[in-house]
Parts: structure tokens; sequence; C-alpha cells
């Protein structure tokens, strides 16, 4: 489950970034002034923690200046700039698709911008330098072609829900027909890579088996890349039907074998795919990254804790957070009836307003605003079905092999007590072939980690540990060979 989920209410900016195409046309009808064309980097104070940002600011062409936005400590690359304005010493450069702005003004040497940036409300102090090069985001696991495998553009019908899916399937070269694995990606809409703070770890999964000699399909979430959206107001139990979808695509390909097509889930994808196979005999294995074995309001509750200690939030803040998050999932929980559960939750948001507004006030944010959004957000149809939902039933459910692994430092999934009651549910449901792992030192991602906080994943160059993937592929093996 992904920090996004975070019912907090801290008083944190977070920017959201949406990867966008390169460079866009500003102000015309005059010679632009061209004194801020370069490259220009700074760093933002989020709640105690430095956030890189480097603007590419160009000269695009005929009378207009243009541009790219990173965020390199959130793997976000070459977001574009909606607007740049430089006149005089003044300068703004807008970013519409994340609806930011940042405002300063160029020193007379023109070697740095002092001024803020502003989104959501808030507005944090933001100084820029220029510099002759831009960070470098270094991914070295992404596999580069050519490749001693197959590689076939894909897309299927999922009848159930009316709903069109894109991805790659990537096969050996020779031989056949061969065991598969359907990948099944973690919470939010993601492409067919799982992309998430400038990694891509299902590119480099699929990669390593398939380089084993195991075909992997890897599709895009519906609204994402080829794929369609379907029907608002999805939860987990739809996007379970488009799993079952590509394993009746596989069943029905000559290169794959049948008997042999398992489900390879992350986060949430660890919850789908127990789903799966509890209903389905056609799912010949399944490997949980980062499952849970606990309701979603108890993992996402345990989740903002251990990630407000790791971001050294003292104590009794945390604490407070940790309970107005119990209360308002209980009140989510509370039953079906929307309207009044959307009263309750403005209601109790308002009551406890002392206690956490004035975090919000300091950082520029108007509280009433926070309590619409943080209401709507948690009366989505998503969020309510995965704070109810208990996975244990379906995992007692399961009978073909199951492994789970988990991240010692996994602070979004904790995995000691996580891997534990998948055990506990598999154990209790006669599952005969369960395999449960705790790797040393690795987080959420299953990346090496030093805090397991999701601030590291994008500073972390790894995308998926070796170990990780050595033992996903032995197991695989040794069960599709039997």
């Amino acid at each position: 489950m992904r920090e996004e989920q975070r019912t907090s209410l801290r008083g944190v900016l977070t920017i959201t970034f949406l990867l966008l195409a390169a460079f866009s046309p500003a102000s015309a009808g005059q010679a632009p002034d061209t004194s801020a064309v370069g490259i220009w980097q700074g760093a933002l104070d989020v709640g105690g923690s430095k956030l890189r940002i480097v603007f590419h600011v160009v000269k695009a062409g005929g009378e207009s200046l243009g541009g790219t936005l990173d965020s390199p400590d959130q793997g976000a690359l070459g977001i574009r700039l909606s607007k740049v304005t430089v006149r005089d010493d003044s300068v703004l450069f807008e970013v519409a698709a994340i609806g930011g702005a940042y405002e300063g003004r160029i020193s007379g040497n023109r070697t740095t911008i002092a001024g803020r940036w502003k989104q959501s409300g808030a507005a944090l102090v933001l100084t820029l330098s220029r510099t002759a090069t831009a960070i470098e985001v270094r991914r070295p696991q992404e596999p580069k072609p050519p490749f001693p495998y197959r590689a076939e553009e894909v897309s299927y019908e999922n009848r159930t829900e009316g709903v069109k899916l894109a991805g790659t399937l990537t096969l050996p070269k020779a031989g056949g027909p061969f065991p598969a694995a359907v990948l099944i990606t973690g919470s939010g809409q993601q492409d067919r890579n799982e992309e998430i703070a400038g990694h891509k770890p299902f590119l480099v999964i699929a990669d390593y088996l398939t380089r084993r000699g195991i075909a992997v399909l890897r599709v895009d979430d519906r609204g994402v890349g080829g794929s369609t959206a379907g029907l608002s107001g999805a939860t987990s139990a739809d996007f379970a039907t488009d799993v079952r979808a590509g394993i009746d695509f596989l069943k029905n390909r000559r290169d794959i074998n049948p008997n042999s097509i398992g489900l390879i889930g992350h986060s949430e994808g660890g919850i789908i795919a127990p789903m799966v196979a509890a209903q389905s005999p056609d799912v010949a294995f399944v490997v949980m990254l980062a499952g849970t074995g606990f309701t979603g309001d108890q993992v996402i509750e345990r989740q903002l804790q251990l990630i407000e200690e790791a971001d050294s939030v003292p104590p009794a803040k945390v604490k407070s957070d940790v309970e107005l998050s119990k209360a308002l999932h209980a009140i989510v929980n509370s039953g079906n009836d929307s309207a009044a559960i959307d009263t309750r939750l403005r209601e109790h948001l308002r009551t406890t307003i002392s206690e956490w507004g004035e975090d919000l006030r300091k950082n520029g944010i108007d509280p009433e605003k926070t309590i619409e959004g943080q209401t709507k957000s948690l009366l989505q149809p998503w969020i309510r079905y995965c704070l109810a939902y208990d996975p244990k039933p379906a995992l007692g459910k399961v009978r073909c092999p199951v492994l789970a692994m988990g991240g010692a430092l996994d602070l979004q999934v904790p995995a000691r007590e996580n891997l534990g009651a998948i055990e506990h549910a598999l154990k209790n449901g006669a599952n005969r072939d369960c395999t449960i792992k705790l790797l040393p030192g690795l987080n959420h991602l299953f990346q090496h980690a030093k805090t397991g906080s999701p601030r590291e994943y994008a500073q972390i160059e790894e995308t998926f540990a070796p170990e990780a993937l050595t033992a996903m592929g032995d197991w695989i093996d040794e069960h599709v060979k039997k």
C-alpha cells in the first residue's frame, strides 16, 4: 500500500507529480528575456526533509521560453512547464499539471533566484542556483536491449467489466509451451512496469524471470497507457477480474502451459492474487510480495505510525495522528449511508482542529480545504473497500503453492507481523505448500534501504534486490518443474 493512502493530517506538503512530455512555449509577442535560460537547482524543506527541485529553462523557439521540472528525490523527471515568464528581475515558472508555480527574483549576476514554491495553498521558500549539469538519476538494473527473449505487445478484453487491457508478454526465444506469471501492481493507477519513484520493478522482474525460462505478462492498470478506464468506483474485487482475464488470455496461447500459470502480486497485488487463487483452480502458484495479512485499516494505521517514527515526528504527534486515523477509519467502516458518514467525518475533523490545524496554517494551508479533501478521499469506493477488506478468508481458501516475501525494513506493510498472519491463515486453511521469507535490510519496494522510509525510494539506485529475485526465481522453478 502506498504512502499516499495515509490518513494523517500532518502539515507536510507532498508534491504529486505527473510525468508529462518535454517543452512547452511560454509567452509570445516579443523577444524573450533569456537571462533565466539554463539549469536551476534548489531544495524544499518539507517536514524537515530536503526535496531537491530542478528547473530546465530553454528557448523553445521563436518568441517563447519553455522547460521542464524534475524532482529527483521523487523519481519524477521531465514535468512540462506550462508557462515561463521573465520580466526584468522577476521570474515565474508555472506547472499547470500539478497546480504549482515558482515565483522569485533573479540576482544581478544571474546565478541565483530567491523565491517561493506555491502549491495546494502552501508557499515554501525555495532558493535556486544556476548549475552546469542536472542531477543524474541512475537505475542500473533497468534492462537494455538486445534481449535474449521475445517481447510481444498484447491486448485482451475483460468482458465481465467491459475493460480493454494492454500490456507486454515476454517469452523465451525457443522451446515451449512455457510456464507463465501474471504480474499484479500495487495500489493506485500503475503502468505495466509498476513505475514508482523513477523505478520500474516489474520491468526488472519480467526481464529476470523470462531469462530463466518463464513467460511474464505485465499489464497497464485501468485508465493507464493502453488500458481503458472502465466504470468509476472500481475496487480490488473488480481488479481481480482483470487478473482473471489475463489468465484466460494466457490459457488460449499455444506457447503457454495452461497448467503452469501463476500470479505475482506486489502490495495491493499481494491481496488480489490470493483473492483470485481462492476462486480459480487455474492458478498454479502465488507469489505475494509485501502482501497483507490484516484488514486495510489496521495496515494503514500501523504504516502511519512506523513512517512518522522513521521521519522523526515527535512521539506525541505520532500518537495523535494514529488516534485520529483510527477514529476516521471507524467512522468510514460504520455503515453504508455515505451521506451520514460524510457528515460524521466532517464533524470529527472539525472537533479535532485544535490538535492539527495549527500545523497546516504554519504551512499556509487552509484547514477547511483539508477537511474537504480528506472526506472525499475516505469516501471513495476503493478506499472504503480497502479499509474493510480482511485477506484472511481468501488466504484460507488458497490450495496452490504460495511464496510470501517481505522486507524487514518495510514500513508500509510491516513484514514480520503480516507474514506471520499470512502463514497462519494459509496453514489454518490446510495449505500444504506455503513458504514464508523475511528478507533482511529490504524495504517495501524490495530495495536495500537504511530506514525503510518512502522518502528513500527515489534516492536508492537499486530497483529490486538480487536476493529477492533469486529467491522468487528458484521457488517458481522448483514448483513449475514439479
